[in-house]
């Protein structure tokens, strides 16, 4: 079975990328939804979010389903990202193994707009008024080991965008495979994310009056209307990445990644990251973002991690993440994790 999956799923990647490499044109800014195309956790974020085959806590319902299932005890993690613009992004992720019957994950994901001031044209100070926007993402996931080394999970998700007085929701699904090989621990992932419907806004900010016959007199110039507003697709991502451990010892270990991207809002481009951990305790990450992918102003990414044993059962993990972004200088995102 298991020499069947791996063919397919490298079949699937290549026909994406070769399709998206003869269609000659990006699809940039074409999506609604894209802050669900931010990198979520700062260990994937330092590692320049090659992560799809890595995933192994509660971030993987947002970057492959299937890792949930190598979580080996109840775990949760919250994170915080500084955006662009003045924005804000937290996740908070809750895994739950229950054993054999696989693994339980919850998640929420919020993009928060500071309250800005109401301008239009007549009056560019502001009108008194002012309006925010924000984004959400509940997830609803599960994963389970098929056999002793492949694991296949899926995240079901509603989606939720509102600006001012109007607002757009929908469903969507993830999917993920992970497939762990016996050369130095090297894990094959795949994963499609944001395969759901399409988002249209609505609100009281669409309702106009009208007036359908201008050139009549004594007609109703006052006629209350709705104006239908563009429907837009999700951002659909398809990762493939392989991850490694090229060094290992008693004290030490480094990994690395890299993870094919596919969007379907832009040309592909290829991660990179590593790792290198020391006793289990201090964990230091660097990698690289968009490679191959042109007019990108991502890059260079760093970051460090420490886990601490709170006691016998209880683990602390403090991880923390920088991402330059080129002449919107930087990304910095903390995370805090729980293993109990």
């Amino acid at each position: 079975m298991r020499n069947r999956i791996i063919p397919f799923v490298l079949a699937i990647c290549i026909m994406q990328v070769s399709g998206l490499a003869q269609s000659g044109f990006s699809k940039t800014g074409m999506t609604a939804a894209t802050f669900l195309t931010i990198d979520v956790g700062p260990r994937a974020a330092a590692m320049g979010g090659a992560y799809v085959a890595i995933a192994d806590d509660p971030t993987a319902m947002y970057w492959n389903p299937a890792g949930l299932d190598r979580i080996n005890s109840n775990s949760v993690i919250f994170s915080h990202t500084n955006w662009l613009a003045e924005t804000n992004m937290n996740y908070l992720g809750v895994a739950i193994p229950l054993g054999q019957y696989g693994t339980f994950g919850v998640s929420v994901t919020a993009l928060g707009v500071p309250e800005m001031k109401v301008r239009t044209v007549s009056q560019p100070e502001g009108t008194g008024e002012f309006f925010d926007a924000n984004d959400l993402a509940i997830g609803l996931s599960y994963s389970r080991s098929i056999i002793e080394r492949f694991q296949v999970g899926i995240n079901i998700k509603y989606i939720q965008q509102q600006i001012f007085n109007m607002s757009a929701s929908t469903a969507a699904v993830d999917f993920g495979i992970l497939f762990t090989t016996g050369l130095n621990n090297m894990v094959l992932g795949f994963s499609m994310s944001n395969f759901g419907g399409n988002m249209q806004l609505s609100g009281d900010d669409a309702r106009v009056e009208v007036d359908l016959a201008p050139d009549e007199f004594g007609n109703n110039d006052r006629i209350l209307a709705i104006l239908e507003t563009q429907q837009f697709q999700l951002p659909l991502i398809m990762r493939f990445g392989v991850a490694m451990d090229v060094f290992k010892s008693e004290n030490n270990l480094v990994k690395l990644a890299v993870d094919a991207v596919v969007p379907n809002d832009n040309s592909q481009y290829l991660n990179f990251g590593g790792e290198y951990v020391f006793m289990n305790l201090i964990a230091l990450r660097a990698g690289y973002k968009t490679l191959f992918l042109e007019n990108s102003e991502e890059g260079l990414t760093l970051g460090f991690g420490i886990d601490v044993e709170l006691s016998e059962s209880i683990q602390l993990i403090v991880d923390y993440a920088y991402a330059d972004f080129g002449i919107l200088n930087n990304i910095q995102q903390l995370g805090v994790g729980f293993s109990f």
